[in-house]
């Protein structure tokens, strides 16, 4: 059973999405690959308690890391993507190249992308992080100003 709840936050209303208590979706308004409205169940917020919490930590650099239990709803290779995401250390940058190579297929950028591109978890699976090869911003879901707020954003907090 699937539930949802707005919560604000600096880059706008976030959307975070359960099924059955676990969250499987945080969306931004705007968002390319965003679910249709009616996909995300019902309005609850009774189970959106700690992810709010950390959250909160984060956007008040308290916190660089999230230990929510997490449901990733897509492909097996989509999964070992997002997987692949979580391990990028906050404030730090990847390469589409760089992450095709950890997954074992240097030659998978380009589904690498596809996949990071659907991440359905934003920020805490934090795809904002992944850039072109040459380090430039490229894609995001949210819009590339949102990925450059985010990473100006952690990189200023990552030296305190």
């Amino acid at each position: 059973m699937k539930q949802h709840t707005v919560i604000d936050s600096p880059y706008g209303p976030l959307t975070l999405v359960a099924d059955d208590g676990v969250l499987c979706g945080l969306y931004m308004t705007d968002q390319r690959h965003r679910p249709a409205e009616e996909s995300f169940g019902e309005p609850d917020d009774s189970w959106s308690g700690e992810a709010e919490a950390q959250l909160r930590s984060y956007f008040a650099g308290e916190s660089k890391d999230f230990t929510l239990e997490l449901r990733f709803l897509g492909t097996p290779f989509q999964r070992t993507v997002w997987d692949q995401l979580r391990k990028i250390p906050y404030g730090e940058t990847r390469t589409y190249g760089e992450l095709a190579t950890a997954l074992g297929n240097p030659n998978a950028s380009r589904a690498v992308g596809l996949a990071n591109g659907r991440n359905p978890i934003g920020i805490i699976v934090p795809c904002h992080r992944v850039v072109g090869a040459d380090g430039s911003l490229t894609g995001y879901g949210g819009g590339l100003e949102r990925k450059r707020q985010l990473l100006d954003f952690e990189r200023g907090a990552a030296l305190f």
